[in-house]
């Protein structure tokens, strides 16, 4: 194991979370989510479980630091692909917001198990410090969609949800579970797996159509 030198400056702290975070990221795209733990993560940095510590007290105070890395990545992609003033037809709106969605699928895995896991198993600070960053990005998306769409901003907030929503979910349907693929077969049903980029586009095209209306 390689000697594990504690960050001091704000930088190093920093470098840190992101070497953290890469390594919770990969072990989740190996193994389901119930098999990774603080131990498992600090065997894939090299670091002792006590080293690991020192940044973090659960696996889902990284996981919570990738669910807002991702709805950043999200939300700055959005509003950079439809800036102010954008007058796009609904067709053309919905393949720009369909590319940010499929640009940044694995956020919608992870905010999959957003509310009913990871936010259950972290502090009431690191999660008031998640939810303002959170609500900072959601009210630069509403005040964006308001303006170009001449709507209202609840109007506005309804129709990001909408879509939001439907991504998680047809995401989550759309991802490969051998256990559920076994489950399946062995049950005898013929389970239709959606392809994400149509479904989705059908559905942003629909919530245009309906919410802009």
């Amino acid at each position: 194991m390689a000697d594990f030198v504690r960050a001091r400056s704000d930088e190093q702290k920093e470098q840190r979370m992101t070497a953290i975070k890469q390594a919770a990221s990969e072990l989740f795209a190996e193994r389901p989510y119930h098999e990774i733990t603080l131990a498992t993560i600090a065997e894939r940095l090299g670091w002792s479980r006590a080293a690991l510590y020192k940044y973090v007290s659960t696996k889902e105070d990284i996981f919570l630091e990738i669910c807002a890395d991702g709805n950043a990545a999200y939300a700055n992609g959005l509003l950079t692909a439809y800036p102010a003033g954008s007058t796009y037809p609904t067709a053309v709106l919905a393949e720009v917001w369909l590319e940010q969605i499929c640009s940044n699928r694995a956020y919608f895995t992870y905010a999959d198990m957003l509310s009913s896991i990871i936010e259950t198993n972290v502090t009431v600070e690191r999660l008031a410090s998640f939810k303002k960053r959170y609500y900072a990005n959601q009210n630069q998306l509403i005040a964006r969609f308001a303006e170009n769409l001449g709507i209202e901003p609840d109007r506005a907030s309804q129709l990001l949800m909408a879509v939001y929503y439907h991504a998680v979910g047809i995401n989550g349907w759309c991802q490969h579970n051998p256990l559920v693929a076994e489950a399946v077969k062995l049950a005898g049903i013929k389970r239709r797996v959606p392809d994400f980029r149509d479904e989705m586009r059908d559905f942003i095209r629909m919530c245009l159509a309906y919410y802009a209306a």
